[in-house]
């Protein structure tokens, strides 16, 4: 017999089944109905009061109080309904509105309502990327987006798959590049192998120290290549370590270098970079996690000229494209199926050879993962809906909001840019009243690092606004705002401004 639904074929919303409850046709339409009603709550408290001004970014609550109000024991037996709507209501209440336009905190941010339509979709499909048996249409999608990104790049032909995350995309680049020269470490390990060296910025994502300990490079084997002012690598200190660990006996492989590093935005002068990398034959990534999205634009994407060099780029999506976590592509230049082989274990359960359609469709043996999520539909109904004008556009207006801030800035007592902004990073000093003309003072620095951390604690606490800060090398702590939302106006900057004042004023 077929499962009644409580939901009529022109979408309208019947009435529940009444019974026995222990009946799965029963479960399944009270499921359904649950399920309605839960979505209703999503919309009114994520999407609707989530992105009102007029509401509050976070409802703050201390640890032990949170626990408490979301009763997050679990019990032998199941809840109620109405209770368990009342759970998902908690649940987004006291959650931190990251689509709210007056969140400035990460590098993720604002909402895009057709990429969240993809994202309801793929989660209502539960699918697995890994055959084209039990994933067809993702299989053609996913190989169309990142032909698509590889486009941008300047690439006609390559390689590429989605990964959980920006630090997995860089990890797996790391291991293709080791696989490359060395492809017997697959199944000799790591004893067979000299001390590999890989080099990166000190202002580099901290995934490729991460990467390297994962791997078995080791951390003390990422050499750091000295940066100016602003952040950026530079080529002449690269090649003088790449020459240095050579004379010590070690095999350098590989670079990363970043488009958009994470605190100050900066963008490495990747054609410099990608001509000392030919020089010592070394494979050159490019993390653009971040600021990879330029690359839509007509007017900035000579961030990355040369990028078209590297042998891999990495690149968010959900960051600045809003496409909505997670959504990370790996862009590779290789054309001989060298993600496959450094991967593949060949599982005779899933990748039958004699299969009846082509089983180069495939996929997943490109993957360390077995399970992997779709993430390209997000990214894909996104593109289609506003086209590669649309996000040029997006682009575009993210870089004019951070320009506004940064003159808005200067027009006010109090505010000290770290440098002038070359990206959408807009990196500060709120100087109150009581530090103005006392630089000269021995305490002064340790008083400055002390203003950003209780500022943030006053606007996480009031719930009026989220804004990161840290501290960077021998600089004390500052602000780190970052632009990216398409939610946010002008007057959201000006809010930002105020409200940094009306905080900090009085410390």
């Amino acid at each position: 017999m077929a499962e009644r639904s409580p939901f009529s074929s022109d979408g309208q919303r019947m009435e529940p089944i009444v019974g026995d409850l222990s009946d799965p046709l029963i479960n399944h339409a009270e499921g359904q109905l649950f399920l309605y009603e839960a979505y209703k709550i999503i919309v009114e408290e994520v999407l609707c009061k989530g992105t009102d001004v007029k509401e509050k970014v976070c409802e703050w609550k201390e640890p032990e109080e949170l626990a408490l109000l979301l009763d997050l024991e679990l019990r032998e037996k199941g809840e109620p309904q109405e209770r368990l709507l009342q759970r998902v209501r908690d649940v987004a209440k006291y959650s931190i509105k990251t689509s709210h336009p007056r969140f400035f905190n990460q590098q993720f941010a604002g909402v895009d309502y057709h990429s969240l339509a993809g994202r309801f979709l793929s989660e209502a499909l539960n699918t697995n990327l890994f055959t084209y048996e039990v994933a067809p249409v993702f299989v053609l999608m996913e190989a169309e987006v990142l032909r698509g990104l590889r486009e941008l790049v300047g690439w006609t032909e390559g390689d590429g798959l989605f990964c959980p995350g920006g630090s997995t995309s860089n990890m797996y680049a790391m291991n293709l590049a080791r696989y490359r020269l060395y492809p017997e470490v697959k199944s000799q390990g790591l004893w067979s192998l000299p001390r590999l060296t890989i080099f990166t910025s000190p202002e580099s994502h901290y995934s490729v120290k991460k990467g390297a300990a994962f791997l078995g490079f080791g951390m003390d084997n990422v050499i750091f290549v000295k940066v100016d002012d602003g952040g950026h690598m530079i080529p002449e200190d690269l090649d003088e370590k790449i020459e240095l660990s050579k004379s010590q006996g070690a095999v350098p492989f590989y670079v990363s270098c970043t488009s958009g590093t994470t605190v100050q935005g900066a963008f490495d002068p990747l054609d410099h970079i990608a001509d000392v990398c030919d020089k010592h034959k070394l494979w050159l990534h490019v993390d653009a996690a971040w600021g990879g999205s330029v690359l839509f634009s007509k007017k900035h994407k000579h961030l990355m000229k040369g990028v078209h060099r590297a042998n891999s780029v990495a690149w968010n999506p959900h960051k600045m494209l809003v496409a909505g976590l997670q959504c990370s592509a790996l862009l590779l230049k290789d054309t001989t199926n060298l993600l496959k082989n450094c991967h593949s274990a060949n599982a005779s359960y899933l990748f039958q050879q004699d299969k009846f359609y082509d089983v180069n469709l495939d996929i997943g043996d490109k993957s360390v993962q077995c399970s992997r999520k779709v993430d390209c539909l997000k990214l894909w109904l996104m593109w289609k809906a506003v086209g590669s004008a649309g996000l040029e556009q997006r682009v575009d207006k993210a870089f004019l909001h951070a320009r506004y801030l940064v003159d808005q800035m200067k027009k006010r007592d109090g505010f000290q840019l770290l440098r002038e902004p070359e990206f959408v990073n807009v990196c500060f000093w709120f100087i109150p009243p009581s530090l103005r003309g006392k630089e000269k003072p021995r305490d002064y620095q340790n008083r400055l690092a002390k203003i950003a951390p209780v500022i943030k604690e006053r606007m996480v606490k009031q719930g009026t606004m989220m804004v990161g800060y840290q501290p960077l090398g021998d600089r004390v702590n500052f602000f780190r705002v970052t632009i990216l939302s398409p939610l946010i106006s002008q007057k959201d900057m000006d809010f930002f401004l105020d409200e940094i004042e009306r905080l900090g004023n009085d410390l």
